[in-house]
């Protein structure tokens, strides 16, 4: 029997608890905010009680660079003052967005293990395979993966973990009971 997704906002977090929190979890908590996005507080709240707890969090280099890539990709959208994102992030107008965005990549460390992901150990093929039938991210697939191998729960807002064979503990209405 695969794993229930666990709603956010009822689940107890404690010491025991090894979380694996997704880039868009970061993203709301840290990134440039949507004005009355209900998710920006719920998972606040959440990372308060995570903390508060004393569960361990743990966060590798996919997820930060997507936490990061992400962000400044946002801040394009909104700038459009370049032709190119890369244009965008070698104009004088990225540079105290970037510094923001390092402070902010900073706060997500200071909460975090960092763990290494388990790139040499996967099935790269089968990850292709799996990709290849055009339903699958690949990023997805390798935080599955080191979920698995860790025994971490998956804190995420995206529905696309469900049915992954990993516990899933988020806001998403979409794959909660």
């Amino acid at each position: 029997m695969l794993p229930k997704a666990e709603d956010i906002r009822a689940y107890t977090f404690s010491t025991a608890d090894a979380l694996f929190l997704d880039a868009n979890i970061w993203l709301f908590v840290f990134g440039p905010q949507s004005l009355g996005d209900p998710r920006t507080a719920i998972y606040s709240t959440a990372l308060n009680k995570m903390l508060t707890a004393g569960s361990r969090l743990y966060i590798d280099a996919l997820v930060l660079s997507e936490f990061v890539n992400t962000y400044a990709r946002i801040h394009y959208s909104l700038a459009k003052s370049a032709s190119s994102f890369k244009a965008f992030r070698k104009s004088s107008a990225f540079k105290p967005i970037a510094h923001g965005l390092a402070a902010d990549a900073r706060r997500v460390l200071q909460h975090c293990q960092p763990v290494n992901d388990p790139f040499e150990t996967l099935d790269l093929a089968g990850l292709l395979d799996e990709f290849g039938k055009g339903d699958s991210d690949i990023n997805d697939q390798v935080i599955v993966r080191l979920c698995q191998q860790h025994g971490y729960q998956l804190v995420t807002d995206d529905s696309d973990f469900s049915g992954k064979g990993i516990s899933v503990i988020t806001a998403n209405k979409k794959i909660t009971p």
